[in-house]
């Protein structure tokens, strides 16, 4: 045998696994692998073997420039169907055997044939046999965002990572930039190619995407810090609590109140932008405890508010509560005040005040609830109090009067017979406040028979000697009347109070309802067919002497008031009609205020819609006016125009060379242009309105459409057309895209010119020296859609305008008199439209206006029509 003490054998070391270290990004972009590449350098400057497994620069020249001066590992060239690809020698880098090992894009798919299917799987491959490796990876490839990721951008992400994958790494550092400063990034080329820009700057790469994915990075590292910290004050069994992040944990008995307890919990979170944690203290024992149904009960409302649900065993509840807040690392605990009475309190102080005490660091909330009021305070129904009050009465009629005896048969030499007779009296105010008339009555009784039979002459005999005694009897017995009486008065007050508690809750409900809900009536109806347990709730209204039904729920509504089990009236025309049973005569008033309130909603409903008729007619009339306004006004000018150059025409006193004559025809010329333009947009306009547009769909090409569109346009030296023969045809009607380009064109070169000028790129990374164009014209492919963008650098739009730009008359930071009644724009955002495509306004980055028309590929749509 070895000596223990002495070294290992070299046979018997276990080797070492290798340290991975990750990049992780919110998108392409962010520069993962430019730091990446600049951690290798400076590995490689300390001395270490660094060798470049697979880099991928994506054709951008700054990370190319990077991998120079580290060793490159050769790629290995794979064959799939007839294509040459390459991937990473994981069998030639397991051969080289470096130090640190540079494997670029950790959740690609490798081609099939290779040694594993996942890029993932080969780096685990290479920690096995004790390598470190530097990764990259974006968040929208973790498993478990990938489903979030899709919904935000709408872009399925086929290429995964499993989340312990990275969540085993050593370390995992984000590379963060801000949306705006990406964005500038990707319009400045850094990021993808230049015909691939407008289409990434339009759809993935949109501020709100950016945003959205920052956010879920930044929260994923988040939590991957925190299970450090946890693990780390595991292996070091700290137990105090740290206050690194806000966590509340909300501890429920299983009770009626726990759902409040959850609630409220719930917004204390909110407002502190802290994790919830709800938890179950099961007792050891297992004899008592809330129902299973209950508990699953809450754990699905843990969940709809967002929360973690938590069961822990334990036979001493705030021990065990302590000792689960401060193993979460928790920072405020939320109790529920005791259900348990003021006498149980007397002689034990119950969870909360002990988790009071030995909280420490960690704020506790006591929430108060209904449950609370309960302990010994039992409620009494209109004929009878509860069962367990009542039976404890009976339990001191017996006792009381007992006690009472044989406290004055001991002192029978101390106490006179006024002493004993109060001390009866007592037991039965005592017994009557407790138990009610019943027990009240008992104890009266026996209490004077007792007093009686031993303290009045002759002694230990039921005879009535005196008057004095009936007396006493009669009196005691009053007085069991009159306590009970006094007791269930209050019972009965009690419930009142508790039932206009519940109605005025209804009714704020129902009011809240009316307010806010898109459609006040029918969730209205809705909300009383919950509350009241019934099938079916119709709002009938009898018109010309027949009824109709406004609006209804539930299957089976009636016709009728007649056909009703429950016919609440609420004016002689209006009816609330209810089906499913007979509701009782104190639900009445409740029902009643919800008849009023849906007739109030429906009101308020018809008053909106005739509110939005006379809105539209009041646009209508608005719409004349600015109408013959902007005619009037473009009419004029033109015609003058015309008219002038005529008249200058048939003058024969004037005499006019050949070249003053071809300046006065190009102006009749370019006025009349103007007037069949302006023609054209109100006939289009009109033809818009009135829904009389129906385009001829077949597949055209955009390098066609703008071809034509641009034959019209003199200015065609002011543009910069990239519209490529190679994209995908769209569906589209061919005259009708033609006009929609010719009109947004048009609208650029109005409003969007400016002097040439140079780009600078203000995040450092090089300049563009060439000078951009006055307006230029791309389209690219993105998805099923291709997208026509127009781009200017002009003075763009006021802040929150994009939408009023295409309204019909608008003329949008239009300060130099150009000419035009703000109908181009419009017109073509309704030609889109009818040809199933869309149209928005975006800043151009820099500044200026970018108009983006989308439409369907055709091939692709024609085959989603077929199918």
């Amino acid at each position: 045998m070895s000596d223990p003490s002495g070294p290992p054998q070299a046979g018997s070391r276990k080797r070492r696994r290798g340290e991975l270290r990750i990049y992780l990004g919110a998108a392409p972009g962010v520069g993962k692998t430019f730091a990446m590449l600049g951690e290798a350098h400076r590995r490689r400057e300390r001395g270490t073997d660094v060798v470049v497994g697979l880099i991928e620069t994506h054709g951008r020249q700054k990370t190319a420039q990077l991998v120079e001066g580290l060793e490159v590992l050769p790629s290995r060239r794979v064959e799939h169907r007839g294509i040459e690809l390459t991937e990473m020698d994981v069998d030639a880098l397991l051969a080289r055997k470096p130090q640190v090992a540079v494997v670029d894009e950790l959740a690609h798919t490798n081609v099939p044939g290779s040694r594993n299917a996942k890029r993932w799987q080969d780096v685990e491959e290479l920690l096995d046999a004790g390598i470190d490796v530097l990764s990259t990876v974006n968040v929208q490839h973790l498993e478990s965002l990938n489903d979030v990721v899709q919904r935000i951008t709408g872009v399925q992400q086929r290429e995964t990572v499993p989340d312990d994958v990275v969540r085993r790494a050593e370390q995992v550092e984000l590379v963060d930039i801000t949306p705006e400063a990406l964005r500038r990034r990707l319009a400045h080329g850094n990021v993808y190619a230049a015909h691939k820009i407008d289409a990434a700057l339009g759809n993935y790469f949109r501020v709100g995407n950016l945003t959205a994915l920052r956010e879920l990075a930044l929260l994923w590292v988040a939590d991957q810090v925190d299970v450090a910290l946890q693990r780390y004050r595991s292996e070091q069994r700290i137990t105090d609590t740290w206050e690194t992040r806000e966590r509340v944990v909300v501890a429920i008995t299983g009770g009626p109140e726990s759902e409040t307890l959850i609630r409220r919990a719930r917004r204390i979170a909110k407002r502190a932008g802290a994790e919830l944690l709800v938890v179950h203290i099961l007792r050891g024992d297992g004899l008592t405890g809330a129902k299973p149904g209950l508990i699953a009960r809450f754990r699905r409302v843990a969940e709809d508010v967002g929360a973690t649900f938590h069961t822990v065993v334990g036979d001493d509840v705030p021990t065990s509560l302590l000792e689960f807040a401060r193993g979460v690392n928790a920072t405020q605990l939320v109790l529920g005040t005791s259900r348990r009475s003021r006498l149980a309190r007397a002689f034990d102080e119950g969870i909360g005040a002990a988790v009071i005490q030995e909280s420490g660091p960690i704020d506790v909330h006591m929430v108060t609830h209904d449950a609370a009021r309960r302990g010994l305070r039992w409620h009494l129904d209109r004929t009878s109090l509860s069962v367990s009050r009542t039976a404890l009465g009976w339990v001191l009629a017996v006792l009381l009067p007992a006690a009472i005896t044989g406290v004055g048969l001991l002192s029978r030499k101390d106490f006179s017979f006024s002493t004993d007779l109060v001390g009866f009296f007592l037991a039965t105010v005592v017994t009557a406040l407790v138990g009610g008339l019943g027990p009240a009555l008992f104890a009266a009784v026996l209490g004077a028979g007792l007093l009686n039979y031993f303290f009045t002459p002759p002694y230990f005999s039921f005879a009535v000697a005196t008057p004095e005694n009936l007396i006493t009897l009669i009196a005691m017995v009053i007085v069991a009347v009159l306590v009970a009486l006094v007791v269930d008065r209050a019972a009965r007050l009690s419930e009142q109070a508790a039932r206009a508690r519940t109605e005025a809750e209804l009714l704020a409900s129902y009011a809240r309802t009316v307010l806010t809900s898109p459609h006040p009536v029918a969730r209205l109806l809705q909300k009383v067919r919950e509350n009241f347990s019934l099938e079916s709730v119709a709002l009938l209204e009898r018109q010309d002497g027949q009824w109709r039904r406004v609006a209804c729920v539930g299957p089976k509504p009636c016709d009728e008031p007649d056909d009703a089990d429950v016919d609440v009236p609420v004016t002689a025309d209006v009816h609330l009609a209810l089906r499913g049973r007979t509701l009782p005569a104190s639900d009445q008033r409740a029902l009643e205020a919800a008849a009023g309130q849906a007739l109030m909603a429906l009101r308020q409903q018809r008053m909106a819609d005739e509110a939005a008729d006379a809105r539209r007619r009041a646009e209508t009339t608005e719409l004349r006016t600015a109408l013959l306004s902007a005619v009037g006004h473009d009419l004029r000018t033109p015609l003058t125009s015309i008219k002038a150059a005529i008249g200058s025409l048939r003058d024969t006193e004037l005499r006019l060379s050949e070249e003053d004559t071809g300046e006065l025809l190009e102006a009749i010329e370019v006025s009349a242009d103007r007037l069949t333009g302006l023609v054209d947009n109100l006939l289009d306009s009109s033809r818009l309105a009135t829904g009389a547009v129906t385009p001829q769909l077949r597949p055209a090409g955009f390098d066609e459409a703008v071809a034509r569109a641009l034959s019209a346009i003199d200015e065609r030296r002011a543009l910069t057309v990239d519209v490529g023969e190679h994209l995908p045809p769209v569906l589209a009607d061919v005259g009708l895209l033609e006009r929609v380009i010719a009109n947004v064109i048009d609208n650029a070169l109005r409003h969007g010119r400016l002097t040439p000028r140079r780009v600078v790129d203000v995040d450092g990374d090089g300049s563009i020296t060439a000078d951009e164009p006055e307006i230029a014209v791309r389209a690219s492919a993105h998805g099923d859609h291709v997208e026509l963008r127009v781009v200017d650098h002009g003075p763009g739009l006021p802040k929150n305008t994009s939408e009023a730009v295409f309204v019909p008359f608008q003329r949008l930071s239009d300060r130099d008199g150009t000419p035009g009644v703000g109908l181009g724009l419009s017109v073509a955002k309704g030609f889109t439209e009818a040809m199933g495509g869309t149209i928005a306004a975006e800043d151009t980055p820099g500044g200026g206006l970018t108009i983006v028309i989308s439409l369907p590929v055709a091939a692709r749509t024609d085959q989603a029509e077929q199918t």
